[in-house]
């Protein structure tokens, strides 16, 4: 496994290379102290995980995250000091994984790392699985592939999980809890947060318009569904 810190305190960074080298002694950690060192890093070395502090001397990490999600749909877990609604729900729509806050226990940051590597493995389904159509939307399981008007969307792997648990179940209203725990797992099943900006982001890529929504419809209070196909 190969990791890239994106971190300008040199504590931290060795911190977190420990935590890794702990649980994954053969791991590969590279690191960065600005962002567009570190942005030259994942496009150069391709790593399985980003860990992005957002307080960086150069460019913040939500402009790192959001040029990271240019060209590449690596898990990111954002690492800040700030424990503000308002950064966790930023650095969510701008394509972020997960969120930690300074100080945490590496039992806290190997716990949210397997859980987004756990999500960035795509489902895996037959092969001879009939592809899923509906309206404008067009999923092929085997592939993974998804289209919208034929045009092909892409999804980061959280997002595709996402729509993957809710075309399997299409035509059902799934509550937000068994969503979080289905998708993020169990220690996510109070993180609304999570759940309501990935449905934006889905719908926004799948060009479904939020105020009448025809593929990805609310039920208030409740949870989300996806259409039934016909």
């Amino acid at each position: 496994m190969k990791v890239v810190i994106i971190e300008d305190d040199p504590e931290i960074v060795e911190a977190v290379s420990l935590c890794f080298d702990l649980r994954w002694p053969d791991v590969e950690v590279l690191s960065a102290n600005e962002g567009i060192a570190g942005l030259s890093l994942i496009e150069k070395e391709s790593p399985d995980i980003v860990i992005l502090d957002i307080g960086l001397p150069d460019i913040d990490g939500f402009e790192v995250c959001r040029r990271i999600r240019l060209f590449s749909d690596v898990p990111v877990i954002m690492l800040t000091v700030k424990d503000q609604e308002f950064d966790k729900v930023k650095g969510l729509e701008l394509g972020a994984d997960d969120y930690i806050t300074k100080p945490f226990s590496h039992v806290e940051l190997l716990a949210r790392v397997k859980a987004v590597l756990r999500r960035s493995t795509m489902p895996q389904l037959e092969d001879e699985e009939q592809p899923f159509t509906v309206g404008k939307l067009r999923i092929d399981f085997a592939s993974h592939e998804v289209r919208v008007d034929g045009e092909e969307v892409k999804l980061t792997p959280t997002e595709y999980s996402l729509l993957h648990f809710l075309a399997r179940n299409a035509g059902r209203v799934i509550p937000h809890r068994v969503l979080l725990e289905k998708v993020w797992g169990s220690d996510y099943v109070d993180s609304t947060d999570y759940l309501k900006v990935y449905i934006q982001r889905l719908r926004a890529k799948l060009k479904d318009d939020p105020h009448d929504s025809k593929l990805i419809i609310s039920e208030r209070g409740v949870g989300y569904k996806l259409a039934k196909q016909a």
